[in-house]
């Protein structure tokens, strides 16, 4: 019946303009039952250590669900595209690390785990903050030190927070032994949650990483310790800094994976698979997750003194997250490329609305400067810069 109709609407209609008419009519008139509800797809096998069995190699990938991945990533990666644009209009200040080329690590990683699961990560931190739950004009709000940030205004980029996620850190390697003291509380309730600890190659070098992983192993803590490798430490790589770059082998007694960072359903399966072995009781697990950042290690490095421009648009060209999951999606009929390009206008709409927001919204007032020191705490004075000057702390 439908291409009856579109053959009478030609022959209506003449010239150029109506074949483009046509063009439009075939394009609007694709339903759901023109897609696939499913495919499968195979994905790389991961690296193993101390495993007998590893994730599968194959892979299960619903319509709505890769519909939901794209715009998740095209989310992130337009909006770290938005943060570097404030920045060199120095309307971001500070610190600020960007996440783009990574996307499908923090987005792989929540769609494996539950929202009552725990997260918390070092200070390439938006990706995550968004995937845990905050919106992106609170991310870009937070970034420009505005009221409406998800920290208020007072964190910046590497102090975001939400509902199980702790951060944001801007210690090198610190947040590794809190993520063990998150897993060690999800324990001691005897809850069926997890942790999700995450840090850098630059990080994995530090002691305290290894001291955490041997108070897990020793309680066995529902900790997934994740290594994400993009394979520059600031701007030192990999194989300059450790003598070992086998960082799922690290834990040495901790069970290891080491999987394609750079492919989201990868990420995914891995983390499903580690997090059963959490669960499980069997103690804490190792992943590391091979990926590649675009950007320099934060503004202030150009980041292509360290490494070539070719090598960074051979990756792009390769073995980019969002175009790897696209052609999928294309090939398989799970989507169209016009349906994408929707999502992509969609996306840009949003970002675009989100920095208007993030650069009208007021700066926090100075009266607020000590609030939300404790959650659900009574006031209490904080001192100021001197010993005259005092701020009531509330929340």
């Amino acid at each position: 019946m439908r291409k009856m109709l579109l053959a009478a609407l030609s022959r209506v209609l003449q010239g150029p303009a109506a074949a483009r008419t046509v063009a439009r009519v075939v394009v609007a008139s694709r339903t759901y039952a023109d897609f696939a509800s499913e495919a499968t797809f195979e994905i790389k096998k991961c690296d193993l250590h101390r495993l007998e069995e590893g994730p599968p190699v194959t892979a299960v990938l619903t319509r709505e669900e890769g519909l939901h991945y794209y715009k998740t990533m095209q989310t992130i990666r337009r909006m770290e595209l938005k943060a570097d644009q404030l920045y060199k209009q120095k309307i971001i200040r500070g610190f600020c690390h960007l996440y783009d080329g990574q996307e499908a690590c923090c987005v792989g990683l929540e769609a494996a785990i539950k929202p009552t699961d725990h997260l918390i990560t070092a200070y390439r931190a938006h990706g995550y903050t968004f995937t845990r739950g905050t919106s992106v004009r609170e991310i870009l709000a937070e970034l420009t030190g505005r009221k409406g940030g998800c920290a208020k205004g007072k964190g910046g980029s590497m102090h975001m927070y939400a509902k199980n996620f702790y951060g944001g850190n801007g210690i090198v390697g610190a947040q590794v032994p809190l993520g063990a003291g998150i897993a060690l509380a999800c324990k001691y309730f005897g809850k069926d949650e997890i942790c999700l600890t995450l840090y850098g190659d630059g990080a994995a070098n530090q002691g305290q990483v290894f001291e955490t992983y041997n108070m897990a192993a020793l309680w066995k803590l529902p900790c997934i310790f994740i290594c994400e490798n993009n394979r520059y430490g600031m701007g030192t790589s990999v194989e300059r800094a450790a003598a070992s770059t086998d960082y799922y082998k690290r834990g040495d007694y901790i069970p290891g994976l080491r999987i394609d960072g750079m492919d989201l359903l990868c990420v995914r399966e891995a983390t499903k698979f580690a997090a059963e072995h959490c669960r499980s009781g069997k103690g804490p697990i190792l992943m590391e997750l091979q990926t590649y950042r675009y950007h320099g290690h934060s503004m202030s490095d150009p980041g292509v003194s360290y490494r070539t421009r070719e090598e960074i648009q051979e990756v792009r060209s390769k073995s980019d997250p969002i175009t790897l999951l696209k052609d999928r999606m294309v090939n398989n009929n799970l989507a169209s490329v016009e349906e994408l390009k929707e999502i992509d206008v969609e996306v840009r709409k949003e970002i675009e609305e989100a920095a208007q927001f993030a650069t009208t919204d007021p700066e926090p007032p100075l009266e607020e400067l000590s609030n939300h020191i404790y959650c659900n705490d009574p006031p209490f004075e904080v001192r100021g810069p001197n010993q005259w000057i005092r701020y009531k702390s509330a929340c």
